[in-house]
């Protein structure tokens, strides 16, 4: 599963959820469901302002966690 570290970001740079949507101009669900990892997609343009906005890298913003699910059922 692939993890976005918004809060993680946020956090670390002392900023909140309002700021983050305000500068990345976009809608607030959607940005909302981006920082709770409930989307399913995501433009290249979207990673790289927040890329900029976060001021790192693209390894600091997306995480990879093994899904426990999946795990699970492969060893039925």
């Amino acid at each position: 599963m692939i993890y976005f570290r918004i809060k993680e970001l946020l956090k670390q740079k002392k900023k909140s959820k309002y700021w983050f949507i305000k500068n990345m101009e976009g809608g607030y669900q959607s940005l909302s469901h981006l920082m709770d990892n409930k989307t399913k997609s995501i433009h290249f343009e979207t990673l790289e302002k927040m890329c900029d906005l976060f001021d790192c890298e693209i390894g600091e913003l997306i995480e990879i966690k093994k899904d426990k699910r999946k795990e699970l059922s492969k060893k039925k």
